[in-house]
């Protein structure tokens, strides 16, 4: 990844996740918590395991130690130890988690350089198990985690009967003509 591909991966999960929760909001709360035989059941669920793996990365990328901004935008984040972990009580306090959560990814992802993507990310999982990888290509797998969840939170809005219109990253790639 490029310090650049990474403000764009940035800016594309703020735009998805602000589209995802805007549709969502149309569903009434047991329509959002409606087992709907997904992985994580629920839309409201998959909703959380998306923050909640977002956070644990995050935390993870905190100690990163040329990322001190980010560790001290994190302090204000719970430190999740399971992917399932409640982080609010209603879809509106997941909301408002949501959008301060992708403020820290858009301004920490913007402010990356290529010696830091080029540097191992050692952390442990949440099993304890110590780790050492490339932090560029552990910050594509962030990415693409992200999206992952949120094709499967698009279907299952469409199941409950709401289109969230175009999804494409193509969107915000900015027409050079």
């Amino acid at each position: 990844m490029t310090p650049s591909s990474c403000a764009l991966m940035a800016d594309y999960n703020r735009w998805m996740n602000t589209k995802l929760y805007e549709a969502a909001a149309q569903l009434s709360d047991e329509q959002l918590r409606q087992d709907r035989g997904a992985f994580f059941g629920s839309l409201y669920e998959t909703l959380n395991h998306l923050a909640v793996a977002d956070t644990i990365w995050l935390q993870r990328f905190a100690q990163h130690p040329a990322l001190g901004d980010l560790k001290t935008a994190m302090q204000d984040f719970p430190k999740p130890t399971s992917l399932r972990q409640p982080l609010a009580n209603s879809f509106a306090e997941l909301r408002d988690y949501r959008t301060r959560l992708d403020a820290v990814i858009l301004q920490f992802a913007q402010q990356l350089t290529p010696a830091q993507l080029a540097e191992a990310l050692r952390y442990a999982n949440t099993a304890g198990q110590p780790h050492a990888r490339n932090f560029g290509a552990v910050l594509l797998h962030f990415f693409n985690h992200q999206t992952h969840h949120r094709g499967q939170a698009s279907t299952l809005l469409f199941q409950a009967g709401v289109d969230i219109g175009v999804t494409d990253l193509f969107t915000l790639i900015p027409n050079e003509v």
